[in-house]
């Protein structure tokens, strides 16, 4: 099978995998090894500043004495705050101005970073849980979409990968696969479904590259599809994480209070700027200290085929080699 498709061609990379952004797990050193290795690593900026502890700039440069091939950014949109967009409109000028060319915007609607990443040549795909929000990206004027499944860690969608391809695929735009790949062959499948390439994030943060806790690693690899449940008791809305014997203490439903807010208009922007704040403490110190007792660790469902831990680039060739066979 070719691997070439629009997606590697807009990201310029050899293979259509991206290491997915993860907070708090997208440490620059592995974004740049799943670039190196001929994929796509995308930062993640507030994993990038706040959790490893890089000037954004700096660290972009970082990861560029690291690798010369193509990394990409992530950029969430929704207008949670106006200081929020500020300093996300920053960020995307500073990474333009350092030469990357691919982002992945993830809510809200993208056609101002589309009009920015477009006048200088570089290219912007959306992430998209279902068709409207597909319809949305590309009204905005978005190169691809990214497929967030029902087998997605973190902020998972609610449809299977065969039914929301069958939802975005007739959208005119390259459609890259999110959730429950793990292992060669799931990503060769996938492409053979008609996926114009896959992001993994779980599968990544199983590598020797990734800074996240050992235990969190072994947590994964021992892990089967039945210890992933979804909380919105961190963020609001549900998130794909392990069962941890913290989870199973707190229970996965927010309260009633909580629910309520989040159900009004202004309450809502309130509650869900709450629940960042303390979801992104929480996440970082989960992944730091490696402990089950208080430990919040997103993961999808891919952990069913993750056996090892891994350098990221011995995965990018696995999957690489996988996909090529006849």
């Amino acid at each position: 099978m070719s691997l070439a498709s629009q997606f590697t061609r807009d990201a310029g990379v050899d293979v259509p995998l991206i290491c997915g952004p993860m907070y708090p797990c997208s440490n620059p050193e592995l974004v740049a090894a799943a670039s190196e290795a001929g994929a796509l690593g995308v930062l993640q900026p507030m994993a990038l500043t706040y959790v490893h502890g890089h000037e954004f700039r700096a660290g972009i440069r970082f990861m560029r004495e690291l690798t010369s091939n193509p990394i990409g950014m992530n950029a969430l949109i929704e207008a949670s705050s106006s200081k929020y967009l500020d300093r996300m409109r920053q960020w995307i000028d500073v990474a333009l101005e350092e030469g990357v060319r691919f982002f992945i915007t993830s809510l809200g609607k993208p056609d101002w970073v589309v009009e920015r990443v477009h006048a200088v040549g570089g290219v912007v795909y959306h992430d998209a849980t279902e068709r409207k929000w597909g319809q949305k990206g590309v009204g905005s004027g978005v190169d691809g979409l990214i497929a967030v499944n029902s087998r997605a860690g973190g902020h998972a969608g609610p449809k299977t990968p065969e039914r929301l391809l069958e939802e975005l695929g007739d959208l005119g735009v390259p459609v890259i696969s999110a959730g429950g790949i793990g292992s060669p062959e799931a990503f060769a499948a996938a492409l053979n479904m008609g996926y114009a390439g896959v992001q993994c994030g779980t599968r990544f943060i199983a590598t020797t590259e990734c800074t996240a806790s050992d235990a969190y690693k072994q947590a994964i690899v021992q892990a089967g599809e039945s210890d992933v449940v979804l909380t919105d008791r961190i963020s609001g809305v549900p998130v794909a994480v392990l069962n941890t014997p913290y989870i199973k203490r707190v229970g996965t439903k927010a309260g009633p209070l909580a629910r309520w807010m989040l159900r009004g208009g202004r309450t809502k922007h309130w509650m869900r700027a709450f629940y960042a704040l303390r979801a992104g403490r929480q996440l970082k110190r989960s992944s730091e200290r490696g402990d089950g007792e208080r430990g919040v660790w997103g993961a999808g469902k891919s952990v069913a085929d993750i056996t090892d831990v891994l350098p990221a680039g011995e995965i990018v060739r696995r999957f690489e080699a996988a996909a090529e066979r006849p």
